[in-house]
């Protein structure tokens, strides 16, 4: 008849297969039905600034306006070589009228860009224009409008003559073009360098640019367009940009390392069960362990989270080398615990030291939860899940499953076992105390020698052609960067365009010293109302009064009074204030209107955007923002670096804490040997941050992360040697010695791999892993009780049965 344990071990047992079941069904209709695909938004692992919405706004104005564009560039040293190769790059994208939506060069928009600002073009001239009327007298604009009217070179014309008799309006539209160095030529854009003529296509996609999905159809698209080209004109040159290219690229990388970590981690776990137990029976269990874990953690982080970021599954393929630990902690005592022992007895007598480990762990991921980074929050809850549902399907399975006779150890058991004996042991003795002293001198000078290195941009590595490309493009559109601008905000848009231009003055002032090349901002287009009033006020003044430069311009051409009159009422009619709406309604505003936010959070905000600027003038340009009410310098970049500076100090208080909270969750089971539990990790944790200094490594946020779950890892072989003193009768059994041998080695596997990332932040994570692991592993039988070691160095093998 069942007992009554026995009994309890089966409904255990049951109702775990029950939940396991319906993990698997929401995993089914998640890959099947719903589909997901994962998140590969880089942005998406950064902070939320949470302290300013209309900050944060902007920034995702401007990241969002060309998350959406791909810009193309085809070249070649001939134009009409240039032009053949651009016209095949668009009829092969032309067939997907889906997927792309390019812009027009013709005529046609030239005259609808024009129309808009025609109707207002007495109060549009440039700031240097209004300062010369200001200036010049009434000879002055009688000659400029003369030579306009009979010189056969006089300047570009926007119309007739009479339409713009000054230049004021062709001169305000020049300035305009400045803005970029792109030209209309031969009904396609223009732009070229020293060394070839390019055609720019730029397109806009019509499909989500981080969707896994789109980019597996418009990347090929892109690759066929571009074949298309070099076949018409084998000598064109391609220069592509945009944001879906690096999420493909990032996304593909990704999920490679993903295959290879996880891969690579599972075939190591193989291998060493092979050896160890000599039968596929552990194996299975063991990979079904982990198997739980991972359906647990994505389908709870999905009901959590919405959605799964690519990173998050990267870094849950290294919870292979974690959610193993308990499975391989009961196998290694079932294979030498005494055939008697009965299974509930064996769990019992297990698992507080379980628990325990557990424990540990998830304080260590959970230490991710406590940045302000979303990727990181959801890697942790995945982790700390996973290593939860590892654990429960060990404790509510395995001891049906696996018999007191169903186990036994191979050579590669007895040899590991044998070498326990030859390791020193830690004690009060001249030797420990000078390798004491040696380690504290090296470790001194190891970590005095640790830099810092809290850039944002470590967070992923594109390749070296896109980056390239992306350089080269920025150069000849003389394109502005989307995470460094000015954030201008007032309590009407009319507050906004003066505070622009205030702003503006200050930053003519590094443009005449070469270290900006321009600015774009709305009030380039659309001047404050104060500054169109003042402009319509002086043209009224200075150029049509009775005796002003327009009489004289009539007597020159022989006009009558009627003729100035005509004309100038004409002009007048011309000056109606333009406002912000108007601008954004027209199809010439589509370029800008990133540089709008309008209302937001009872606040209208905008956004001045900078040409030109390279690193050594941020330090001149980011404090003209001073003194200047409602103007805001954003630097994205050195902003989430310093995020990342301040959270890496923090974390390091937050790691030590978490020693200390540990330390008091084993004081009631281990007491006095609570330090030879914690210790070993204590010390791999400064011998690594030694070797990081000493081999000339920067220290980021990452490495403390690493430190924090090495924390969590590293006291499991602590338990798993002091939990062997506590239950083993038998002083000589070393199966707590091969359960951490194992342990580690799989640990090793897993973030091992994850330091072979491409990815810098996850290569600084895989590697302090690494080095830490080993050094737990190879320090934690030297904090042994002197009893236990003395009497294993006198055993011949381990206990097996």
């Amino acid at each position: 008849m069942m007992t009554k344990g026995r009994r309890n071990l089966s409904l255990g047992a049951l109702a775990w297969l029950v939940a396991v079941a319906l993990l698997v069904g929401h995993n089914g209709y998640l890959w099947v039905v719903k589909r997901i695909v994962p998140d590969t938004d880089i942005m998406a692992l950064l902070p939320v600034q949470e302290r300013d919405p209309i900050l944060q706004r902007s920034f995702a104005h401007m990241v969002d306006a060309a998350q959406q564009r791909v810009i193309v560039l085809v070249g070649a040293a001939e134009w009409e070589d240039a032009k053949r190769a651009a016209d095949a790059y668009s009829a092969v994208l032309a067939k997907r009228p889906d997927l792309f939506a390019a812009a027009s060069a013709g005529e046609g928009v030239q005259a609808e860009w024009l129309s808009l600002f025609q109707k207002h073009r007495l109060v549009l001239m440039s700031p240097a224009q209004q300062a010369q009327l200001e200036k010049e007298g009434t000879a002055f604009w009688t000659q400029q409008a003369l030579a306009k009217l009979y010189a056969p070179f006089g300047g570009p014309r926007l119309g007739a003559w009479q339409d713009d008799p000054f230049g004021l309006f062709s001169g305000w539209v020049q300035e305009r073009a400045q803005e970029t160095p792109v030209r209309p030529r031969d009904g396609h854009l223009f732009v070229a360098d020293n060394e070839s003529q390019y055609v720019l296509l730029p397109l806009t996609l019509k499909v989500p640019a981080l969707s896994m999905t789109a980019q597996g159809v418009v990347l090929p698209m892109l690759e066929e367009a571009g074949a298309a080209a070099r076949k018409a004109a084998p000598q064109a040159r391609l220069i592509q940009a945009g944001v879906i290219l690096h999420a493909a690229n990032a996304g593909a990388q990704a999920s490679g390392e993903m295959h290879t970590i996880g891969v690579g981690s599972i075939a190591g776990i193989i291998l060493l069960m092979w050896f160890t137990f000599r039968t596929l029976k552990p194996i299975a269990l063991i990979l079904l362990s982990i198997g739980v874990g991972v359906l647990g953690a994505l389908s709870v982080c999905w009901l959590l989270f919405g959605q799964i970021h690519l990173m998050t599954l990267v870094f849950g393929a290294s919870l292979v080398g974690v959610a193993q630990d308990y499975g391989i902690y009961y196998l290694c005592n079932r294979l030498s615990a005494d055939p008697a022992l009965d299974s509930r007895a064996l769990l019992k007598k297990l698992l507080p030291g379980l628990a325990l480990t557990l424990l540990a762990a998830v304080i260590g991921y959970m230490g991710l939860a406590l940045t302000p980074f979303p990727g990181l929050r959801q890697m942790a809850v995945f982790s700390a899940l996973g290593l939860f549902f590892a654990w429960l399907t060990v404790i509510c399975w395995f001891p049906l499953l696996i018999g007191p006779r169903s186990l036994k150890g191979g050579a590669l058991v007895r040899a590991y076992g044998a070498a326990l004996a030859r390791w020193p042991l830690l004690r009060a003795s001249p030797g420990t105390f000078i390798a004491a002293g040696v380690f504290g001198a090296v470790a001194v000078l190891g970590i005095s020698k640790l830099g810092a290195n809290d850039d944002i941009r470590l967070l992923q590595n594109p390749p070296k052609h896109l980056v390239d490309d992306q350089i080269k493009l920025g150069k000849l559109l003389d394109a502005p960067t989307p995470v460094q601008f000015f954030l201008v905000r007032g309590d009407s848009a009319e507050t906004v365009l003066q505070r622009e231009e205030a702003l503006k003055r200050r930053l003519d002032k590094l443009i005449a010293a070469g270290k900006l090349s321009g600015y774009q901002a709305m009030s380039n287009w659309v001047p404050s109302a104060r500054t169109q009033r003042e402009r319509r006020a002086l043209v009224d003044l200075k150029l049509l009064g009775v005796d002003g430069p327009l009489a004289a311009v009539a007597r020159q051409a022989e006009e009558d009074a009627a003729w100035v009159r005509t004309t100038a009422d004409a002009l007048r009619a011309a000056g109606t204030p333009l406002d912000v709406d108007a601008f954004l309604q027209a199809p010439a505003s589509e370029p800008w209107r990133h540089l709008w936010l309008g209302r937001e959070h009872g606040q209208y905000a905008s956004i001045v955007a900078l040409r030109g600027l390279s690193m050594a003038a941020v330090p001149a340009v980011r404090p003209l923002a001073d003194g200047l009410a409602g103007v805001q310098w954003v630097d994205k970049v050195a902003e989430i670096s310093s995020v990342l500076g301040r959270y890496r100090v923090n974390m390091g208080f937050v790691v030590l804490g978490a020693y200390c909270v540990v330390f008091v969750l084993l004081l009631p089971r281990y007491r006095g040997r609570a330090w030879r539990v914690i210790a070993p990790t204590a010390l791999a944790s400064v011998a690594t941050l030694a070797i990081l200094g000493l081999a000339g490594q920067n220290l980021q946020l990452f490495h403390v992360l690493a430190l924090m779950l090495l924390l969590g890892v590293g006291v499991d072989y602590g338990i798993f040697m002091q939990e062997g003193a506590t239950n083993c009768a038998n002083r000589r059994d070393t199966t707590p010695w091969l359960a951490v041998g194992l342990a580690a080695a799989n640990t090793i596997l897993s973030f091992g791999l994850l330091g072979l990332s491409h990815t810098p932040a996850l290569q600084a994570f895989g590697l302090t892993m690494l080095l830490g692991t080993l050094l737990v592993w190879l320090t934690v039988p030297c904090f042994g009780t002197s009893t236990t070691i003395k009497e294993k160095a006198n055993a011949e093998t381990i206990g097996i049965r």
